[in-house]
């Protein structure tokens, strides 16, 4: 199993990374207290933060953002999200221009609510990331900015960063163009209503051409050799005391909602390394051994990979809604390690975000994620003409080390949630035999990685007689809760 997704404070989801590196979701559905329990000892291990101090607290509740002059709460925005989402970053409105279209999306500007060098700024630096466990969220910044002042909740007038990107028929960007205004969202929307208006055909205006460019966005990720993973919620549930594991195929809607933000990124990117300032993010190309891994898995699921079948086709052939396949497509984020952030200078070479073959930032997240907010800014700055802002331009060098930090707390976190919940998912089954495949094998000790078909979860055997892609029979020894540990031996 792997974790990953956008987070639900209904059935608490949590996020490998943010877009576009592809993730899936894994929660608790059913709550117990003996799970929930090492869930508190896994925060109070890694010093998860519990609250803010109280000099952040204050700032919060007593600042007043900076509005500005030019108004576009006229515009229907509308904002997408899991039902019952309150830290709303993004806010879109769609309508047909000429053969084309214009897109406006709505970016909450948080910049316009923390000062530079005071506690709430001090604070999001230490933490970098909003980060999510199976049952619980630690924010970014405290609720009352990130799900009040600073979130597009429906029906309030907010400041927001708005970026309006014209296309052509084919879905490709003509122009762009980016300005602070205030915004006033229309409706708070979740994605299973849309998809439902959307196939109704009683979507309103504001999301009706949603389907329409994000199709044609696909196909341009698709032409220039870049590849979306579908990756599946998941759900660990536990009916007749025991455990087990649920799938939920991602809707249409989200993807084509993601590609909205995906575009944002690029264009925001493509804007920066004209300026020759601003932060990229980055993924180098996975290595060779990567892929062979990757081919392991396929075969240890029984899922085909013909030769001179590409590794995009790969992806589109698959199914989320099989587990082979859902396990298949998180084992396949691993191909995008390495991902890190390039800060640019006069001269210096971009690099690509190589999974979407192009270059791309991050901008479009700034309640969850510190980078977006000095993307954000810089890119006003650019867009308007202007010199960056002293106060961005001192932290730019910074900001890959802060990034990389707060990403390793999320992924220590969460590979220990993972654990918890691999114990809780096979708690039943000790004593049981399970067939795997071998895709991994430590060269300095006798140990190697096994890819178990039914539960689709890997399993780390200490054994000398492990051979790269030999099926092999496995016998659970241990699956412990509350020391969070699975054991696995050679049958």
């Amino acid at each position: 199993m792997r974790p990953g997704g956008r987070y639900d404070p209904n059935t608490a989801h949590w996020p490998l990374g943010s877009l576009p590196v592809p993730s899936r979701s894994l929660h608790l559905a059913t709550p117990d207290s003996v799970v929930e329990q090492s869930l508190a000892e896994i925060r109070a291990d890694r010093k998860i933060p519990e609250g803010f101090p109280a000099e952040v607290i204050a700032e919060a509740r007593t600042v007043e953002p900076n509005l500005p002059d030019f108004d576009l709460t006229e515009i229907a925005f509308v904002t997408i999200d899991p039902p019952g989402a309150r830290d709303l970053d993004q806010a879109l409105h769609l309508e047909p221009r000429g053969s084309g279209y214009r897109v406006r999306y709505a970016i909450a500007d948080v910049a316009a609510l923390v000062s530079p060098g005071g506690p709430l700024d001090i604070e999001s630096r230490r933490r970098g990331l909003t980060l999510y466990g199976p049952d619980r969220r630690t924010p970014l910044y405290p609720s009352i900015l990130s799900e009040g002042s600073a979130s597009l909740m429906a029906d309030e007038v907010r400041p927001a960063q708005v970026w309006t990107i014209d296309l052509d028929s084919d879905g490709e960007i003509v122009s762009v163009d980016l300005r602070r205004a205030l915004v006033r969202s229309r409706d708070q929307l979740d994605y299973q209503t849309v998809q439902k208006w959307l196939e109704s055909g009683t979507a309103p205006d504001s999301v009706r051409l949603l389907p329409e460019i994000g199709r044609l966005r696909e196909l341009i990720e698709r032409e220039r050799g870049a590849v979306s993973l579908p990756i599946p919620d998941q759900e660990v549930i536990r009916e007749n005391n025991s455990w087990d594991l649920v799938y939920r195929e991602p809707l249409p809607v989200e993807g084509w909602n993601a590609q909205i933000s995906l575009m944002t990124g690029i264009a925001a990117a493509q804007m920066m390394v004209e300026a020759g300032v601003g932060v990229l993010r980055t993924v180098p190309p996975a290595p060779p051994h990567h892929m062979t891994r990757l081919r392991r898995v396929t075969r240890a699921l029984e899922i085909g990979w013909p030769e001179g079948l590409s590794y995009p086709d790969l992806i589109r052939s698959l199914d989320a809604r099989l587990p082979a396949h859902a396990a298949l497509l998180a084992e396949a984020t691993s191909l995008f390690s390495g991902a890190g952030y390039q800060v640019l200078q006069k001269g210096s070479k971009p690099h690509e975000h190589t999974a979407l073959a192009t270059l791309y930032t991050h901008c479009t997240a700034p309640l969850r994620r510190l980078v977006d907010r000095f993307t954000g800014e810089t890119c006003l700055s650019i867009a308007a003409g202007k010199e960056v802002p002293a106060w961005v331009i001192e932290m730019l060098p910074s900001l890959p080390d802060i990034m990389a930090r707060a990403d390793s707390i999320a992924g220590g976190y969460e590979a220990e949630c993972v654990n918890l919940l691999e114990a809780a998912l096979l708690s039943h089954r000790v004593g049981q035999t399970f067939t795997g495949v071998v895709v991994d094998v430590d060269d300095h000790s006798p140990r190697g990685d096994v890819q178990i078909r039914d539960p689709a979860v890997h399993a780390r055997i200490d054994s000398d007689r492990l051979v790269l892609g030999e099926e092999i029979q496995t016998r659970l020894v241990e699956a412990s809760v509350p020391e969070r540990r699975v054991v696995f031996e050679k049958a």
